[in-house]
């Protein structure tokens, strides 16, 4: 696994760029300078960036965050959200009666659809966003709750593919996590975010591209992001210093022959890593 010094060194070989938001551009408490100035920098002097985030909420929202978070909006021309994709298949079934599975800030997931929201004994369908309490809850807190579901054979339509996300320097469990537990315990699941086609799809339509044409998809994740890329035929810069900084060695030196172990072992490549996104040194954020 070969170490890329910053985006400007692959620039001249992409068209446009994908790139994941939590654990790249920020990490749920500040936004990374040297990843925002890399995207400016590509977006100025290659083309179309666009975000693609896991978050399970509608592209609004994630907007309004991570300006909050210190992401202009001159760093990229579109986000496609896993919440918008995944609305699709909620939208198709007016009427449903669906449990909420998650945090109340992600009630947006649900503005203009025709259904109704009830509680667990009335739902016909479960949509996960989350955990309920991210903070201090784990999945093994929904054990008993998601037996119950698996026993009433209802579908789980799950707006956050990611297992876990940064949060500061604290790792917290996603609807991933919840999607995983359900499907081992013999439920059916529906994901439409990364590493699903839908999500990849979504965004190469948002950025205006044409069969044929270099894009470039960067990410932390090897499951989602590494996973995707590979899936939707995209060449991948590999951030190392996500939720699997503790695999690879010190966050600004990591080894490449540890990230190439867990790459092969997967059944995954990438075009080179990065410890951080940056437009040159990306060894510090």
């Amino acid at each position: 696994m070969k170490r890329i010094d910053g985006l400007a060194a692959l620039a001249e070989d992409y068209e446009a760029v994908l790139c994941d938001v939590w654990g790249v551009v920020h990490n749920g408490v500040e936004s990374f300078p040297g990843a925002v100035d890399a995207l400016v920098r590509f977006r100025k002097n290659r083309g179309p960036v666009v975000l693609v985030t896991n978050a399970p909420r509608p592209a609004g929202p994630v907007i309004e965050q991570i300006r909050e978070l210190g992401v202009p909006d001159d760093a990229y021309d579109h986000i496609v959200t896993s919440g918008d994709v995944t609305r699709t298949f909620v939208a198709e079934r007016p009427g449903t009666k669906v449990f909420h599975l998650g945090h109340p800030r992600d009630l947006p997931f649900y503005e203009g659809l025709d259904i109704e929201l009830v509680g667990e004994d009335e739902a016909e369908l479960v949509s996960c966003t989350g955990l309920f309490d991210d903070y201090t809850e784990t999945p093994e807190d929904y054990r008993e709750m998601l037996g119950r579901f698996v026993a009433r054979r209802l579908t789980m339509v799950c707006a956050n593919p990611d297992i876990v996300v940064e949060r500061g320097d604290t790792l917290i469990y996603c609807a991933g996590a919840l999607a995983r537990l359900y499907e081992e315990f013999g439920g059916t699941t529906v994901l439409a975010g990364k590493p699903h086609p839908p999500i990849y799809r979504s965004a190469l339509r948002a950025a205006g591209l044409q069969d044929g044409q270099r894009v470039l998809a960067i990410g932390d994740a090897l499951p989602t992001d590494a996973r995707g890329a590979k899936n939707a035929g995209l060449d991948l810069l590999f951030i190392s210093s996500g939720i699997h900084e503790a695999d690879f060695g010190p966050a600004g030196a990591p080894d490449p022959e540890r990230i190439s172990a867990h790459f092969a072992a997967e059944d995954l490549d990438a075009v080179g890593f990065m410890p951080h996104l940056a437009w040159r040194n990306g060894g510090a954020r």
